[in-house]
């Protein structure tokens, strides 16, 4: 592993952070000079992977929809995708008039590749039943029937199952080496694979129940961090923390703009929100003359769904313009490891209190609306039970029913691991891999309630 970064050494360097060679194939890495680049060629394989395509029936905010279409975890990713890829765009064609170095200014030509197929990746370890799945899988531990197995875990392994993050599960489903596949997991590249790592920092660390990466991938982070020459800190106990590579705080930002604009359109859609709610909070984003011309604009559509999704594209257009911008002027804070907060902490205050006030009114109307309490409750009722089952099919695979139920489990997750921790991390990855769909299925199944047809 190459030498870690420390504050004191130097910052971050645009030349080391774009690289392209693939995580588990280092060994044959070579720099082609073909049609795609290697950065595109990550973005095509998430698009064509099954759990790029399961994303589909997850639930991002609201009940996956039955008349209104609402976003999905698919939907969501590919908004993101595009929005990212945006601000990225942007990013590059300002830094490019900055640097006199040609082995810079080319890398920084694949900054919309990266941040795109990071964009696509961000989401893909969130687990059935939207936020609320990945609490009901660490309260299984820290307050439910996974308690009594604490004795049996390391203090890391215990945080990694109570803090149970889905950023920290997508690096793990794109870096692990499952059952039967090959060496390096997805065999991302090391840029976009660094671009998704929001909390880079393993469990023991977390804030908020945040970090990064599970302990049984931490030495496979501080190989990409210390190839691309991440900045690292390690304490007392020996734990690193990284500064985050500059690049995801696009694609942090464009998560951002996406799930709180498009929750509060898909929230109009759904009567949650009146026209007039939306309109206001969507014209708070823009000084007096641009409100006006857009009441122009409105004037001349009367379907109100088509005027709210006309104000939605203007507000997204200039967070992307403000997210950019704050990135370029902030640039060196970045790369040396002391920009605090998101980028969207740090735009103008105009747009700034627009979303701050679109933020209060999710908190307020949307978050704790009926129908996504409701989804919460049966998300943690349906995964509860199946996290249950399974590890105790792990712990007692000798019984008859444990034999049954582990028969439905793909190869891929190695429920016969050597180790307890091995199993139940298997267990979760096999949970956390379920649709809403196919986990509500198997939860109706495996309590009687519904039967293959005779």
């Amino acid at each position: 592993m190459q030498k870690l970064v420390t504050p004191n050494d130097r910052k971050m360097n645009w030349a080391s952070l774009i690289d392209d060679t693939r995580f588990g194939l280092e060994d044959y890495h070579d720099s082609r000079n073909g049609i795609r680049s290697d950065f595109q060629r990550d973005y095509d394989r998430l698009v064509f992977s099954s759990p790029f395509r399961r994303l589909q029936n997850k639930t991002q905010v609201f009940p996956l929809p039955g008349s209104v279409f609402v976003h999905n975890r698919l939907t969501h990713s590919l908004e993101v995708s595009c929005v990212g890829r945006s601000i990225a765009n942007d990013v590059a064609r300002a830094l490019k008039k900055k640097y006199d170095e040609e082995s810079v200014i080319s890398k920084l030509d694949h900054l919309g590749e990266i941040v795109g197929a990071a964009c696509l990746a961000h989401d893909l370890g969130n687990p059935p039943f939207g936020h609320s799945g990945e609490k009901s899988i660490s309260t299984f531990f820290s307050e439910g029937p996974g308690t009594v197995l604490k004795d049996q875990f390391t203090d890391g392994q215990w945080a990694d199952l109570t803090r149970f993050e889905g950023n920290a599960n997508a690096f793990r489903l794109l870096t692990h080496q499952f059952k039967g596949r090959r060496k390096g997991g997805f065999a991302m590249t090391y840029s976009t694979l660094a671009a998704i790592v929001k909390y880079p920092f393993e469990s023991r660390l977390a804030t908020k129940n945040k970090f990064g990466f599970f302990t049984t991938e931490t030495e496979d982070f501080k190989k990409i961090a210390g190839r691309l020459g991440m900045i690292s800190e390690e304490n007392d106990a020996g734990l690193v923390k990284f500064s985050r590579h500059p690049l995801v705080y696009i694609v942090e930002a464009a998560d951002d703009i996406c799930y709180e604009i498009m929750d509060i359109e898909d929230a109009h859609k759904l009567k949650i929100l009146t026209t007039r709610d939306v309109t206001e909070l969507f014209l708070s984003y823009f000084d007096d003359d641009r409100k006006a011309r857009m009441e122009r604009i409105m004037a001349t559509v009367d379907d109100p769904n088509e005027k709210i999704a006309y104000l939605r594209s203007c507000v997204i257009g200039v967070l992307v313009d403000r997210a950019a911008q704050t990135f370029i002027e902030n640039e060196e804070l970045i790369l040396n490891g002391s920009f605090a907060g998101s980028l969207l902490d740090h735009i103008p205050e105009l747009e700034r209190c627009g979303y701050a006030r679109c933020n209060a009114k999710s908190w307020e109307k949307i978050y704790c609306a009926n129908d996504v309490v409701d989804i919460e409750l049966a998300g943690n009722k349906i995964i509860s039970f199946l996290m249950e089952k399974f590890i105790h099919a792990v712990r007692y695979p000798e019984l008859n029913y444990s034999r049954l139920l582990l028969s439905r489990v793909p190869e891929q997750y190695e429920v016969d691991s050597p180790t307890l921790f091995g199993k139940v991390q298997a267990v979760i990855d096999h949970v956390s891999a379920m649709t809403d769909v196919y986990a509500l299925d198997l939860y109706r199944k495996l309590n009687g309630m519904s039967l293959p047809a005779v």
